[in-house]
């Protein structure tokens, strides 16, 4: 895609591709350090973390691959433990794990649903993002008794 197309304001809520693309980063690096107290992000849910759509594309693949880790981390009675943080404002909460993992991957599907909403107004094929699809493109998982 272009470089203006990418840019384009498309009527989202965070203005653009490249906009929503850089608030789902800024997102999953704020929950991920109220879950790990490790990592840096800024304190705006609008800010632009990369203008360079390659670092901004370097840095999902880096973030994906600690948040995989951050999970595969958890054992299933973590899941119910409270976790206590503080919004962008500074306001208190303590949630369950489990709520707070719903949601942020909840928040990466709304965001992204938007991002593929943006291919589609800027006239370029967006990728799939049906999970069935992504899912049968997985190996299968193996099973052990």
């Amino acid at each position: 895609m272009p470089e203006a197309q990418y840019r384009r304001a498309t009527g989202v809520f965070f203005g653009s591709l490249h906009g929503t693309l850089n608030h789902l980063l800024l997102a999953d690096r704020i929950w991920l350090k109220r879950l790990t107290g490790t990592g840096e992000h800024p304190n705006r849910l609008d800010a632009i973390l990369y203008d360079n759509r390659q670092d901004l594309l370097r840095a999902r693949i880096a973030e994906d691959a600690r948040l995989i880790d951050v999970v595969r981390a958890y054992a299933e009675a973590d899941l119910v433990t409270a976790v206590a943080y503080q919004t962008t404002s500074g306001k208190p909460y303590n949630q369950p794990l489990q709520d707070i993992l719903l949601h942020l991957f909840n928040h990466q599907t709304h965001h992204r649903g938007q991002a593929h909403g943006c291919c589609s107004i800027l006239g370029t094929e967006p990728p799939t993002l049906d999970l069935l699809a992504f899912q049968r493109g997985m190996p299968a998982p193996v099973l052990v008794p």
